[in-house]
């Protein structure tokens, strides 16, 4: 079940707002150039910006995401009908033959079970060609990053077009290594409403995401740091075998 944020036809199109101008998607763009990738799926595609900025580089892009809310945000980012767009997960994607699938925003870290974590990686694998890639982020256990988001209390406020301004904050609900959950609480100034959207997310370390990855059948080309958060992050580059 995705996160309200992503699923709540009132918190979805406050999201891109919130996030910025999302620096972070231009190294997918540079990895997707450095391997070479015409097709390219992007799964947990949110409310599609990464797909959208694929397809302008010429690509083809599939963007799926079980947040039916999301996709259509992501779905008016594409009035040309370029992308095709797939409510779903991963286990729900077709044999594409993709040269690259991509996870970004960490989409790595809300599959909390071995099991579920396994039946992605499993859906990646039949969508990609054999030896197609796949690259996603995860953030560094080791950097305990849940103690950073307790000790910001900052409220920010955004003016979001059509809807008017929007306060958001942060609250960190529990801490229970692998386990973290957090609360974003979302104030509507136009009538005052209050809506949160809670979640959970696992932190993996780097031996446990590289056992993860071999035992689904693909080989560990590369691990770099996140360019946008260096010493934070893993971005795992890793192969389709066979």
């Amino acid at each position: 079940m995705p996160d309200p944020i992503f699923a709540h036809r009132r918190l979805a199109p406050v999201y891109d707002a919130f996030e910025g101008d999302r620096d972070d998607l231009s190294a997918y763009l540079a990895v997707a150039d450095e391997l070479g990738a015409r097709r390219v799926v992007d799964v947990g595609c949110g409310t599609g910006s990464l797909a959208t900025l694929l397809a302008d580089s010429g690509r083809t892009v599939v963007g799926a995401d079980p947040a039916g809310a999301s996709l259509e945000i992501a779905r008016e980012k594409d009035p040309a009908g370029k992308i095709t767009w797939i409510h779903g997960d991963a286990t729900t994607l077709p044999a594409l033959g993709a040269d690259l699938a991509v996870l970004t925003g960490n989409v790595a870290q809300v599959f909390l079970t071995d099991e579920a974590w396994s039946k992605t990686l499993r859906g990646v694998h039949a969508a990609l060609r054999p030896r197609g890639h796949l690259v996603f982020e995860t953030r560094r256990p080791e950097r305990r990053a849940w103690e950073d988001w307790a000790a910001d209390t900052r409220v920010v406020t955004v003016d979001v077009p059509g809807i008017g301004r929007v306060r958001r904050w942060l609250e960190v609900t529990d801490v229970s290594p692998p386990l973290v959950s957090f609360r974003h609480v979302y104030r509507f100034l136009s009538d005052g409403a209050v809506l949160t959207s809670d979640s959970t997310i696992r932190f993996r370390d780097r031996a446990e995401v590289e056992a993860s990855l071999a035992a689904e059948g693909f080989r560990v080309l590369d691990v770099r740091g996140a360019p946008d958060r260096p010493g934070r992050e893993f971005v795992f580059l890793a192969q389709r075998t066979g």
